[in-house]
């Protein structure tokens, strides 16, 4: 894990929305807002960066490399204690964007002499999204998606800080989410485990 011995954190937050100060920007930076000054925050708009899809040739030619921005997106994930991934919830699962972001780690594990899975170890992965709907459940595909990737990269999940809104702005009106995104990241994030391993430890 990347920290000092202060116990200091450093926060990435992936923004995967296709709106630029978005309702569920808003609710990540509420909870942003509460972390301590110790703990350093690198924010990355996914939208803003020129990220192809991700195109999986290595059983093709043999060999990987990365562009200088997915590079760049590699070095500042590698960089990171925590995982922030902040994307609405389009057809009740990520959006475009942070799947795109996720893809990019198969890139990532399979390149040649490639150490990703082994230091993403132990690291936490966050969620936070905001929705038309009231009931968090109907996020559920978005959790499972999330919790079984920090499972299989052997990786804490913090899970999921959500909230309501449909116009750009009312998650401000969320009073619920916002005073949960005060404490979001007091939270714990213990190991992530796929459900049958939940169901063989029950």
């Amino acid at each position: 894990m990347t920290h000092d011995a202060t116990g200091s954190r450093s926060f990435l937050f992936v923004l995967g929305s296709s709106r630029t100060d978005g309702n569920t920007e808003l609710l990540a930076r509420a909870a942003a807002a509460q972390l301590p000054d110790e703990h350093t925050q690198n924010w990355v708009d996914l939208s803003r960066l020129d990220l192809p899809d991700f195109q999986d040739d290595l059983h093709d030619t043999g060999s990987y490399t990365p562009g200088a921005t997915e590079e760049a997106l590699r070095e500042a994930t590698l960089a990171a204690t925590d995982i922030v991934l902040a994307s609405p919830l389009y057809w009740y699962t990520l959006s475009a964007q942070t799947k795109r972001y996720l893809d990019y780690w198969s890139g990532w594990l399979n390149a040649p002499g490639s150490d990703f899975k082994a230091r993403m170890t132990g690291r936490r992965l966050w969620a936070v999204s905001v929705m038309a709907h009231s009931e968090p459940e109907v996020a559920d595909g978005l959790v499972t998606t999330l919790r079984n990737s920090a499972a299989y990269m052997g990786m804490g999940f913090g899970g999921l800080l959500h909230g309501s809104a449909g116009r750009p702005g009312r998650i401000k009106a969320d009073t619920e989410a916002l005073i949960r995104a005060k404490t979001f990241f007091q939270g714990e994030a213990p190991p992530a485990r796929f459900p049958y391993e939940e169901q063989a430890a029950a």
